[in-house]
């Protein structure tokens, strides 16, 4: 068990975020800023480096991405569900909203949403690659951010690392499949080359290397491992940043001249997160679990492996893509929409917990 998912107390309020985990919003706000800045001023040097790969992965932003995905993964305990037996209810309530609800309301409110309502405001070219990039965001369960969330809700940090724990299991053999089918349902072509290629690179290798690594610090004791893990903790913002900074170099032109695209591929986002989260959350409560079970149900239903959707959709559509942006704005709405949810989920304890 890494520091992350310690039990410092039952208190939400003596946990804090990193600077970075607090102001995450502002980061990526900035990188907008920088990025289309740096397109709109170097546009042959951005070009250069988006010229850089091979078998279409771009190499910069893989390397950035492996940076990125295998610290979080680090934290990942797969034996972990092997704790799940007091707490069968709540797992079983996250695996049907992760699995069963949330990929495909995505796909859903991208209908509605893309195709439709907003599609007049929306560049016509690009409506498919968003609704592309809302499905590979919901797709991938959160892996990371969920250990912070569930402790500022004074969250059963076991339960937390096992659900965890079984969703990445799960998501090494049915990402694919499940983004492939709900492609195939919104009439994107699927290239399925490319999507398991995607899998292979940014879900299989990593767990392969974080699982070594992880059993390799853990030799040398718990202090080491948490040692280690404090140390390269910032590589992950950092390197998400930076791939930040040269997605929005390539999108510029699209933001400069259509800034009101990623306000509107919030929406769909945010309802998901707040429908999510609500269904989750009550689920647990109708099904007799501890607050402190549907308070991490709840949350991993609402966040994304949003480090994991990024790198699928510059992977499957390209840097340029309508999938690229729509998953940043994932990564842009993230702490606060989640910020939200922790503040609902501690101030409706008491109505949790009231009998019924």
């Amino acid at each position: 068990m890494s520091a992350q998912t310690k039990v410092i107390g039952q208190r939400a309020e003596t946990v804090s975020l990193s600077i970075f985990e607090r102001y995450l919003t502002i980061w990526v706000a900035l990188c907008i800023v920088v990025g289309v800045l740096l397109g709109q001023a170097f546009p042959h040097a951005v070009k250069a480096i988006g010229s850089l790969e091979i078998a279409k992965v771009n190499l910069p932003v893989g390397l950035l991405i492996w940076v990125m995905i295998i610290p979080m993964l680090l934290k990942i305990d797969f034996a972990a569900w092997r704790q799940v037996k007091g707490h069968a209810r709540g797992i079983g309530v996250t695996l049907f909203i992760n699995w069963a609800v949330k990929p495909f309301s995505m796909a859903l409110l991208g209908w509605l949403f893309i195709r439709h309502w907003f599609a007049p405001y929306l560049p016509a070219a690009q409506l498919d690659s968003y609704v592309a990039g809302l499905i590979l965001l919901a797709a991938a369960p959160c892996t990371a951010m969920v250990f912070v969330w569930s402790r500022l809700t004074g969250g059963d940090p076991y339960f937390t690392l096992s659900q965890v724990a079984i969703n990445d299991l799960i998501m090494i053999f049915a990402f694919a499949p499940l983004v492939a089918l709900l492609l195939g349902v919104s009439s994107i072509v699927v290239p399925w080359a490319t999507l398991l290629t995607s899998v292979v690179l940014y879900i299989v290798v990593p767990v392969i290397i974080a699982q070594l690594w992880r059993k390799a610090l853990l030799r040398r004791g718990q202090a080491a491992f948490d040692a280690a893990m404090h140390s390269i903790q910032p590589w992950s913002i950092a390197a998400l940043l930076l791939t930040l900074i040269l997605l929005f170099a390539f999108q510029g032109d699209a933001i400069v001249e259509q800034p009101l695209i990623i306000a509107l591929l919030a929406v769909p986002i945010l309802i998901q997160v707040f429908f999510n989260s609500a269904l989750a959350y009550w689920l647990n409560r109708v099904a007799g679990e501890k607050h402190s079970i549907a308070g991490p149900s709840a949350l991993i239903g609402a966040s994304n492996f949003f480090e994991l959707a990024v790198a699928a959709a510059i992977s499957l559509f390209g840097f340029k893509s309508g999938a690229a942006l729509a998953t940043v704005v994932g990564v842009l709405i993230e702490v606060p929409a989640m910020l939200l949810v922790v503040g609902i989920v501690n101030r409706s304890r008491g109505w949790y917990e009231a009998k019924h």
